[in-house]
């Protein structure tokens, strides 16, 4: 079973910053993508970023040039650098984590964490 523990998120004026952190423990023999996603209210899931073993990254359009995803592959921790906040970015942030343990890949989610933008 793996674990993955959010933290950082929180209420934050337009045009702030927030950093959200996850870290993944338990059955893990190599972590092959971490990422975020968000879910508003009435809408569905978004990727937000994912990075990939090797360092490649993905931004949705939405953050591009104000987000930035980083990772610790040593404490198998997923960070999300978010600035310029707007009220748009207004959602639950969840971790997302494909993983492969026993020649098996798998994904796992966070259990999520608000991230709310005041105008």
């Amino acid at each position: 079973q793996v674990q993955l523990v959010e933290s950082g998120g929180g209420l934050v004026q337009a045009g702030g910053s927030l950093r959200l952190s996850c870290a993944a423990s338990g059955s893990i023999s190599s972590i092959i993508t971490m990422g975020w996603y968000r879910q508003s209210p009435g809408k569905q899931r978004e990727l937000v970023a994912t990075m990939i073993t090797g360092g490649s990254t993905v931004y949705a359009d939405s953050g591009k040039g104000r987000f930035t995803i980083s990772r610790d592959n040593a404490k198998n921790t997923v960070y999300l650098q978010m600035n310029s906040l707007k009220p748009e970015d207004t959602a639950v942030y969840y971790c997302h984590i494909h993983s492969r343990y026993n020649n098996l890949v798998s994904e796992y989610w966070g259990q999520g964490t608000q991230v709310t933008v005041s105008s």
